[in-house]
């Protein structure tokens, strides 16, 4: 489970992170990652209706959740992160999940090293 001060929850940090921030995308998710935050590390998550009915939202948002809080100490301290999971994630594994995550992560952190 992620720390309250490991959220993201007001609306103007996701769209600001979403907007400014590096994109990273793969076949389940993609993932908004902006280095120019405050610290501690920050992440929120999008799970649209798309994904499913309500029952797997959650299960998507859920593991994402566990995914991600494994990863943020791995981030630079001024990291934001929005993960958006895509359809496909409503059928995903968790190992799945967690090797799209790793790709988007490695993708986006590479295009901000390069701003």
């Amino acid at each position: 489970m992620l720390p309250a001060g490991s959220r993201l929850t007001r609306r103007e940090e996701f769209a600001s992170v979403i907007r400014r921030g590096r994109r990273g995308g793969r076949e389940r998710l993609v993932v908004h990652l902006d280095v120019d935050g405050a610290p501690p590390p920050r992440a929120g998550f999008v799970v649209s209706r798309a994904v499913g009915g309500s029952v797997v939202r959650h299960r998507v948002a859920r593991r994402l959740r566990h995914l991600v809080a494994a990863r943020l100490v791995g981030l630079p301290p001024s990291t934001r992160l929005v993960v958006r999971a895509l359809p496909p994630a409503a059928t995903a594994s968790s190992a799945e999940l967690a090797a799209d995550l790793d790709a988007g992560l490695r993708g986006a952190l590479r295009k901000a090293g390069a701003r």
